[in-house]
């Protein structure tokens, strides 16, 4: 008789997914450019080879903005590369405007804040949440170049702290 035990694998629930991390794309130069005065997070329409490449991780947002369009939210200007094992039928255009999911509410909301002057809406992080794309954006207002100067002083002078703190433990 065979003693040995086999291991077993633990429950489903329990396993965790091959990314850890659900974060797709982030885009820092937006928190660099502007004051985030609320956050916001959308559902997005994408199509199939559009979910390969971020799978794959080929999606940026860097250069991307939000607008609203007949009480509808869109994203313009992210560019999510396509594969080259994609389908062949599918004509892939990887800068494509992408319809964002909000409540009405939502959107009436938004469309009076960006009416003011100076506010834009900006995209902040694109990430995963139970196998759903979700997209995080920010209404901003631009920042002036002092701001930006001051911006940079506060980053250094929190790296020069933990250097300190490293060097006194």
């Amino acid at each position: 008789m065979n003693t040995k035990s086999t291991p077993q694998r633990p429950p489903k629930k329990d396993r965790k997914k091959s990314s850890d991390n659900p974060t797709i794309a982030v885009n820092r130069k937006a928190r660099f450019e502007y004051h985030i005065e609320e956050t916001f997070e959308a559902g997005m329409v994408l199509l199939g080879w559009e979910l390969k490449s971020i799978r794959a991780g080929a999606a940026s947002i860097i250069d991307s903005y939000v607008i609203i369009k007949r009480n509808e939210a869109w994203l313009i200007g992210a560019q999510f590369t396509p594969l080259s094992s994609a389908s062949t039928h599918v004509v892939a255009t990887p800068m494509r405007t992408r319809k964002l999911l909000l409540h009405a509410k939502q959107i009436s909301k938004l469309k009076g804040q960006v009416e003011r002057t100076g506010y834009t809406l900006m995209p902040l992080k694109l990430y995963w949440v139970n196998n759903r794309v979700k997209l995080e954006f920010g209404l901003a207002k631009g920042k002036k170049e002092f701001d930006k100067r001051e911006t940079i002083k506060n980053r250094e002078w929190d790296r020069q702290k933990q250097r300190l703190n490293k060097l006194i433990r």
